[in-house]
């Protein structure tokens, strides 16, 4: 889609942060050619893993000081509820201010946040200003999501914007299994978690340093939008109107929260596959293991020439996965059937991820972020709390097959529903809605 207008000022300060266009052919599908995405692409990838690093460091603390599971639980809700009460104003703001400023500044935020919980962790301070902390990352993270997402269009050209989500989603990925383990090593090392925060703070620092130097094309703003507030709810709207985007993300959205096996982890691993805490860690990393693998695969292969078949195929893949997961009684087979499941549901990361860079409009692409954002966040919340309350009332094993049946259920319907998404081929093609 053509964005409907430039920005119509640009200040000599912004200017030399802004390089000029990249110049490049239609061919050129590499992203990690360009410098500016490189840097983006490393400051990402240190800010998730000190962030996964000091999620098992306050888990680890919290639990270690109070030996609550409902303090646990707060931590979760203390991040969630910024991203529910912001995520229209932090999309709003992400479409009419400069993007990286908005990230340097929620990095920043974080760094103070991770020192204050550095300081709080060695003076044992109390847990509410602790929720504070978190809170205040929380809020962070809902400015800086949707500004991130949508900074990555203005690093390169719209060809690789493919193959830059899926190298996003392979660092996200590889984060996941390597922060927790570097966090719980660090906490042994030096006996508490106190050098983990500082650490943490460290790679959100460096991200913010890698900002500076990232050059960035100019923002396009829609005219006529001034300060209305219907222009909050405008990602609301553009998604109800995108068929094919509406398709991806309910897809993604039902899949998290029929299929959210990985909540019930502990008790397969005590219970019914009977391998203890060491084999508990390899399930664990089993689904992000097979996203590793998918984004790599996916990273080196040309774009999607049948993308919407492809993205009903891995969901449906995704359940049988899951339902696979939930009969076995096998050890290996549930590690294998974890690896597919990560490795299908990165498929629906990158094709999600890809179309809502391509069919938004620049102007609009802070605010559909956010309420993608808001989606994903809140389904993979909803989607633990669902399966403890289904296991609960019919067992481990009946939850997990009875989520991944539904998930087929929900491709059935979408794909009956919206008849788009079954023709979609590439995924720059402009569907006829």
């Amino acid at each position: 889609m053509e964005p409907i207008a430039d920005e119509t000022a640009v200040s000599e300060d912004q200017a030399r942060d802004i390089s000029p266009p990249v110049e490049t052919t239609h061919t050129s599908t590499s992203a990690l050619q360009f410098l500016d995405f490189r840097l983006l692409f490393s400051g990402v990838g240190l800010a998730t893993f000190g962030q996964q690093m000091l999620s098992v460091a306050i888990g680890w603390e919290l639990y270690i000081q109070t030996k609550s599971a409902l303090v646990l639980g707060g931590v979760g809700l203390a991040q969630v509820i910024p991203l529910i009460i912001l995520f229209l104003p932090a999309g709003y703001i992400a479409d009419r201010v400069n993007r990286k400023y908005i990230v340097l500044v929620a990095q920043l935020v974080n760094v103070l946040a991770s020192l204050s919980l550095a300081l709080l962790s060695y003076l044992h301070g109390p847990l509410v200003l602790i929720y504070c902390c978190l809170a205040a990352i929380g809020g962070a993270q809902s400015f800086s999501q949707p500004a991130n997402s949508a900074l990555v269009s203005q690093v390169i050209p719209e060809a690789a914007y493919e193959n830059a989500m899926t190298w996003r989603s392979s660092i996200n990925q590889l984060s996941a299994v390597i922060g927790p383990a570097a966090g719980g090593f660090l906490i042994g090392f030096f006996q508490g978690a106190t050098p983990v925060y500082l650490l943490s703070s460290g790679f959100f620092l460096t991200f913010a340093i890698l900002l500076i130097f990232i050059h960035v094309q100019p923002q396009k703003r829609a005219l006529g939008e001034g300060r209305k507030l219907s222009s909050l709810v405008s990602g609301v709207r553009f998604l109800g109107q995108t068929k094919v985007m509406l398709a991806a993300i309910t897809l993604d959205l039902f899949a998290v929260l029929f299929g959210g096996s990985v909540a019930l982890l502990p008790i397969y691993a005590t219970g019914i596959l009977h391998v203890g805490p060491v084999g508990l860690g390899w399930l664990q990393a089993a689904d992000s293991i097979g996203g590793i693998a998918m984004a790599l695969f996916l990273a080196r292969r040309p774009p999607f020439k049948r993308a919407g078949p492809v993205l009903l195929l891995g969901v449906a893949g995704f359940g049988l996965a899951t339902i696979v997961f939930g009969l076995s009684h096998w050890f290996w087979l549930s590690f294998l059937a974890l690896i597919f499941i990560g490795a299908f549901d990165n498929i629906s990361v990158v094709i999600r991820s890809t179309l809502a860079l391509v069919r938004t409009p620049d102007e609009m692409r802070g605010r559909v972020s956010a309420v993608n954002s808001l989606f994903i966040g809140t389904s993979n919340q909803l989607g633990g709390f669902e399966s403890g309350l289904t296991a609960q009332l019919l067992g481990p094993v009946a939850a997990v097959v009875a989520g991944g049946i539904g998930t087929l259920l929900v491709v059935l319907i979408v794909a009956g529903a919206f008849p788009d998404i079954r023709r979609l081929t590439t995924l720059r093609e402009t569907p006829q809605e």
